[in-house]
């Protein structure tokens, strides 16, 4: 039985409605937009702040920083400048990266939870301080057709426009995910399961997801 499942989606194809299903068929606790207010208040940012740069490329110098490269030594000289003792700021993106990083391992380390977004199928595979037999990464993907009904019925995107908003999304999902860590955001070796949500619909596949964690 898999206690802690974390769910990377598409734009569009339900991943945060299928996270609350399978959260309730599991009775297990739910974290999307949540982990934002959380993060405030365990960094000291604002909501709005980490709301609005939470998905920003700004920088990747925190990922570094924790792999013991030398991009932060090139990119800010030193963690203290030669001739002050006040140690270098990190970038914004970096910041809001670190505060839910925290915020997502004190989540999972709480008890049983579905966690959306964010980068904690990453976050959580990584740490030692997580059991990873515990884990479920699954990633969910659509048919773009579906995902346009989904953004102009849930989203108010004009239909002419949906499409090219829905890639603009995913885009930028996959280049914050690809820039904060050493995987490729739904490439397939990443994950535990991936799923169409267009062939079971949202509840179908909620269902799948929680049976499969029950049986994991």
């Amino acid at each position: 039985m898999k206690k802690i499942i974390t769910i990377s989606r598409e734009f569009g194809c339900g991943g945060r409605v299928i996270g609350q299903a399978v959260a309730k068929e599991l009775g297990y606790d739910f974290y999307d937009k949540e982990i934002i207010d959380l993060s405030a208040k365990e960094s000291g940012l604002s909501a709005d702040f980490i709301a609005k740069n939470e998905q920003s490329i700004s920088s990747g110098w925190l990922y570094n920083l924790l792999l013991g490269s030398s991009y932060a030594d090139a990119h800010m000289g030193s963690h203290t400048h030669a001739h002050s003792a006040q140690p270098a700021v990190l970038p914004l993106a970096d910041q809001v990266f670190n505060a839910q990083r925290r915020t997502i391992l004190s989540l999972a380390k709480k008890g049983p939870c579905v966690i959306v977004g964010r980068c904690a199928d990453y976050i959580l595979s990584t740490s030692n301080e997580i059991d990873q037999s515990e884990l479920l990464d699954v990633f969910i993907y659509a048919d773009m057709d579906d995902k346009i009904q989904r953004a102009v019925a849930c989203y108010d995107i004009p239909e002419k426009d949906a499409k090219k908003v829905i890639q603009q999304r995913n885009k930028r999902r996959a280049n914050h995910y690809n820039m904060f860590t050493e995987h490729v955001w739904g490439e397939r070796t990443n994950y535990d399961l991936l799923v169409n949500s267009s062939v079971l619909g949202l509840d179908g596949t909620a269902q799948f997801i929680a049976q499969f964690a029950r049986q994991a």
